[in-house]
Order: structure tokens, then sequence, then C-alpha cells
């Protein structure tokens, strides 16, 4: 596989196109102007021929003296690009300077002057004019061949050529050398970068001494530095908890089952242990469950079946069947929600349900337990209110991490494990909600957000405390 050009090489090879771009423009109009210019002086010298043609007519002189004078012509042109033609009525030469043995011209008559090119001859240009002399029409006509000039603007084209050549291999080096010195803060950008692995995660690219562009850069890199830290913190606390949570039931069955081995015993023990063992293996069972049940909601990718959920029927439905558990702790199950919310009718079910449990588990007994909803800012906020220990700012904040287990004195003996707080807000997110907590020395509530559609029903109920 063909390795890709660096930025260096890149950038000097586009900064020597745009340099020979330039060049070639500006070589482009200075030879076009240099033509021009050229041409423009020929016409004039041509154009002071025939005036200077038609003053030694002027004087008096006759056209039978003039032509006994053909050196006089040959003398005042001086070389052998120069033509010149005075011709009869007819087109007959009566005076002729050709050497180059062109064919004389025939021309249009032209009383005011008049400019052009050879009509049999290319490169030659003349410049001709009628006039009458003693009853006679003539026809002075002054050219020049365009070999010398073509000669020189050749030259002059080899000339700005090889200068845009040299100029390029001139930018192309100078541009490699000033886009390394420029590209030298990218270059310790990327030494700090290779700096940071796995172990290293907490360093962070110095973003003070560097460009304002490359300063947004590393700002963002730090923040998605921030961000991984914070996963892989994350992660590293979920594998603890995860080895701790099935350390124990794990130990649980491995010493049972050494104590059971040590000696013979009786088939009511062996039922009595298998039956201790099917506990663990179900307490197992749920958590592995949960897990993937984590796993499959948090995928990003994960289209998710929605539908219109009442809101006052799916809390009717929870509260019968947590009020048995309720009874038996002299609790009140209460719902006040209303209205209706597009989401998923299982992942919603089950996360009222692990808040219900939530509240059951760690609530003061004897008190009420009440469902609420309300609206604000176009979202649904779902809660579930219960009395008890205020829960401290520190402890909020991490409720709703995997495996987190609040204050025992706060708890029932039993648990879910530390994974029902996470469900729900498992479920929040993949609805593009959250989940929080709110405590103050009366009551804890526990909130769900869901977006809401414009077709939702607005209904809402204040929390009541």
């Amino acid at each position: 596989m063909r390795a890709p050009a660096s930025l260096s090489m890149r950038l000097s090879l586009l900064f020597a196109l745009v340099s020979l771009g330039l060049l070639g423009g500006l070589g482009a109009y200075l030879y076009h102007a240099l033509g021009q210019q050229i041409a423009w002086r020929d016409d004039q010298m041509l154009q002071g021929r025939l005036e200077r043609m038609e003053a030694l007519l002027d004087d008096g002189e006759s056209i039978a003296a003039l032509r006994r004078r053909p050196l006089l012509y040959a003398n005042m042109l001086g070389n052998r690009e120069s033509l010149l033609w005075m011709l009869d009525a007819r087109g007959v030469p009566l005076i002729e300077v050709n050497p180059p043995g062109l064919p004389v011209p025939e021309l249009p008559p032209a009383p005011e002057g008049r400019l052009g090119e050879h009509p049999a001859a290319g490169s030659t240009r003349l410049a001709w004019r009628s006039l009458e002399h003693d009853g006679r029409r003539l026809t002075l006509v002054a050219g020049k061949t365009l070999d010398e000039r073509e000669r020189m603007l050749a030259a002059y084209r080899l000339r700005l050529w090889l200068a845009m050549g040299a100029g390029a291999l001139l930018a192309c080096g100078l541009g490699w050398v000033v886009v390394r010195r420029g590209l030298r803060p990218v270059r310790r950008l990327a030494a700090r970068a290779r700096t940071i692995d796995v172990a290293h995660l907490h360093r962070r690219l110095e973003a003070n001494d560097e460009t304002a562009e490359l300063r947004e850069l590393s700002r963002a890199l730090n923040q998605m530095l921030a961000r991984l830290e914070e996963g892989f913190a994350q992660l590293s606390r979920f594998s603890e908890d995860l080895a701790h949570e099935m350390r124990t039931p794990l130990g649980n069955l491995l010493g049972a089952t050494q104590q059971a081995l040590q000696r013979e015993r009786t088939a009511e023990e062996y039922r009595q242990l298998l039956g201790s063992h099917v506990e663990e293996y179900e307490r197992l069972s749920r958590m592995i469950e949960t897990m993937l049940f984590l796993a499959r909601t948090e995928q990003p990718a994960r289209v998710l079946p929605r539908e219109t959920v009442d809101l006052q029927g799916l809390a009717d439905q929870l509260c019968d069947y947590f009020e048995g558990m309720a009874d038996e702790d002299g609790r009140e199950l209460a719902s006040d929600m209303q209205g209706r919310v597009t989401a998923n009718l299982d992942l919603l079910r089950r996360a009222l349900a692990n808040l219900i449990d939530n509240a059951l588990r760690h609530g003061r007994s004897g008190t009420e337990i009440r469902l609420v909803s309300r609206r604000e800012a176009g979202d649904w906020h779902l809660g579930v209110v219960n009395h008890g220990e205020p829960i401290p700012d520190a402890e909020r904040a991490r409720l709703f991490e995997r495996f987190y287990r609040g204050d025992p004195a706060r708890s029932r003996p039993v648990g879910t494990g530390g994974l029902g707080l996470a469900i729900v807000r498992s479920v929040a997110q993949l609805h593009g909600g959250e989940a929080w907590c709110e405590s103050d020395a009366a009551v804890n509530v526990f909130w769900l957000s869901l977006p809401a559609d414009d077709d939702d029903r607005v209904d809402s109920c204040p929390v009541r405390r």
C-alpha cells in the first residue's frame, strides 16, 4: 500500500503551483504587453517612412529623379527586413526596395493610409497610402518582415519559461522550509499526544503556547481525553463491582459444596444444599440478565420501537402489582400521573417499576409512595415520591451508577444488586432523557425525563409534599 504524502509535501507543492500560476500569469501579461508595444512601434515606424516619402514628393522631386537614386532609399531603410514600393495606378513598381524578394502586393486604395498584412506573404507588416502627384495616381507602400520580431519574442519566451521554472523550484524549496517551520507546533502536539496511553489518561495537551487553531484543537482533544478517562474509570469501577458481586454467590456455592463433600450426607441434606444452590444460581442469572439488558439498551444504533402510552393507566397497573408488597410494610401507593407520552411501553414500565421497588426498599415504613408527572420545557418528568432519610449530595450523584449501594442504614436487608437505578438511567438515555434524584428533609423524589412529542397531552400534576 502506497504511503500517503505528508502534509508538508502537499502544502509545498500547492505553494509551488500557486507561485507557478502567479508567475505564469504575470509572464503572459508581460509577454503580451511587449508584443503589443513592439507591434505599435513597428506601425509607427512604417507610417513615418510613408510620411518621409510623401515629403520627398512634395519637395518637387520628380519620380524620374527619385528613381535615379535607389541607394538613397536602401540607405534610408538600413536593413534587410525593411520593404518599400512606389506603385503606379496599374500596380507597377516605380521604386522598389525588396531585399527578401517578396511579390509586389496588390492593395486596395487608401487615401487616408492603412495598415495590414502582406496579402501574399505571411509575417510581413505593411503600411500604404494612395495619393495624386503631377496628375498621376501613386501608391506608397512601406513594409517590414516580422522575423526579427518573432526571434526577439521567442528569446523573451524562453527566458520567461526558464524564470518560471526556476521560480517554481525556488517556491517549492522555500515552501517546504516555511511549511516545516509552520507545522512545528503540530509536531509538538503529536509528540505530546504520543505520551498519552491507557496508563496515563490523566495527562493533557498543553494549549497555551500554540496558535489559535491548534489551541482550539488541543482543548477539544483535552475534553475528549477527560471523557475517555471518566469512561475508563467507570469501566474499571464496573469491573471491580461486577467481580465483587459475582464473588459472593460463587463463594457461597463453593463453600457450601466443599463443606458438603467433607462427609457423607443424607438425601434430605443434599436436597437442602441443592435448594440453596438454586437460590444462588437464580441470583447470578438475574444479575447476568440485567447486565445483558443494560448492554442492549445502551447500544447507540439500536432502533427503539415507540408507542403512545397512557400514563394514568400504566401507573394504576404498577400500583396494583406492588400493592401486596406495600401492604406488608404498612405503605400506601397513590398515583397522580396523567397524560400521554410516546415511549417504549416495556422499557418505561420496567423503569417505573424499579423506581417503585427502590422506594419500597429504602423508604420509611408506614408512609405513602406517590407517582407523579409534570411537563416542563417540552419534556415529560415522571417521578416517584417517597418519605425517607435525606440523601447527601455526594451520594445522589452516584445513585444511578451500576452496583452502587447507598447507606445500608437506609436500606432493607434484601437488595437488587445495585442495578435497579442503573436500568432507570439507561432507559431514560435510550429515550433521549435522563434520570436524577431530588432530596430534602421531607421527601426523596426519583425522576425520569422523556422528550414529549407535539401530540402528547400536556396534563400534569405537581409534586405533593
